[in-house]
């Protein structure tokens, strides 16, 4: 009934099909057989061709308004579309664990938000099995972790790379066996434990005191075992824990030692009550990503935020380069 809308409306605004037909590059017979086919499908007359120069009857004139209608939604839809390209409206949702969306995401967020205030972020705060569901079924845009998502559901960019490190109360008396390879918050803002020349105490300096886990499923959780195991060290856990922001606050009130990620401590770098130590293995090492679904269509949004991201990072770098 719509599809020859603009046919119609060009002749409504010419009132005339000859002159409509020449705005419209096609032959007058063409134009009048689509506009018969319209009225056809009607069942009534759009113009009244008695008179001289047409005019609209009764039905044409309810039919006009609604082709006025409809053009005004494209027109707006159209408008939203280019402002959502430029970044004028829109909205992105972000989800991470406690620690990125404490300590990470809030400076990337800033930094988005300055440069493009119309767009509205929201920021998810859950833990990582919660946030792929939501990822996975498009409540979330993009989720920033340092956990492993399938590469076979999930696109990956790089944030940066982390290090775990161990985290022990200073009163613990098995820091001073352990003293020649102490580190201190300055030492680790400075990318010491990363050189090689730093280091590995040896986890059997600490077999007698309490230590402090996550709970299985977790990342890190999975990590510390496999460095306890690849050392055939049994841990004293003596608490589990859900958040490694939870776990190392706990650790810095002196109740046991616990794996902390270099991005924590470099996000928090103000003194605490501990000492930290680089640790020997290859579970050590991993990387942070921003991950979204592979078959989401990636917006506007999505992409500036990710290249705000890149931005932060890069900087952050450059900072802990020159320092």
């Amino acid at each position: 009934m719509f599809n020859s809308m603009n046919y119609v409306y060009e002749v409504y605004k010419e009132r005339s099909f000859s002159k409509a037909a020449a705005n419209l590059y096609i032959s007058q017979p063409s134009l009048s057989a689509a506009v018969k086919k319209v009225e056809e499908k009607i069942g009534a007359p759009i113009f009244d061709r008695s008179v001289s120069p047409i005019k609209l009857t009764d039905c044409g004139r309810h039919y006009i308004k609604a082709v006025e209608e409809i053009m005004d939604i494209q027109n707006q839809f159209e408008t939203y579309m280019t402002d959502m390209n430029e970044l004028k409206t829109g909205q992105i949702a972000i989800g991470g664990s406690n620690l990125f969306a404490s300590y990470i995401l809030p400076p990337i967020i800033t930094r988005f938000t300055k440069k493009y205030p119309l767009v509205k972020v929201h920021l998810i705060e859950d833990n990582t099995p919660q946030l792929i569901d939501q990822l996975f079924h498009g409540s979330l845009d993009l989720v920033i972790d340092n956990s492993s998502f399938p590469d076979a559901i999930y696109q990956h960019h790089l944030y940066t790379k982390e290090t775990l490190l161990l985290a022990v109360p200073k009163a613990f008396p098995s820091n001073k066996m352990s003293s020649g390879f102490r580190l201190t918050i300055e030492d680790i803002l400075a990318d010491r434990h990363l050189k090689e020349e730093t280091p590995c105490v040896p986890l059997e300096n600490f077999k007698k005191e309490p230590f402090i886990f996550l709970r299985s499923g977790n990342d890190t959780r999975s990590r510390a075992d496999k460095i306890c195991q690849a050392q055939s060290f049994s841990p004293n856990i003596i608490l589990k824990l859900d958040q490694q922001v939870t776990a190392f606050n706990v650790c810095c009130y002196g109740m046991g030692i616990t794996f902390v990620s270099d991005s924590l401590l470099k996000h928090m770098p103000n003194e605490r009550d501990c000492f930290y130590y680089k640790v020997h293995g290859s579970h050590t090492g991993r990387n942070i990503y921003f991950y979204h679904k592979q078959t989401k269509y990636v917006t506007r949004a999505m992409e500036e935020f990710l290249k705000v991201a890149r931005e932060q990072s890069e900087e952050l770098m450059q900072i802990q380069n020159n320092s």
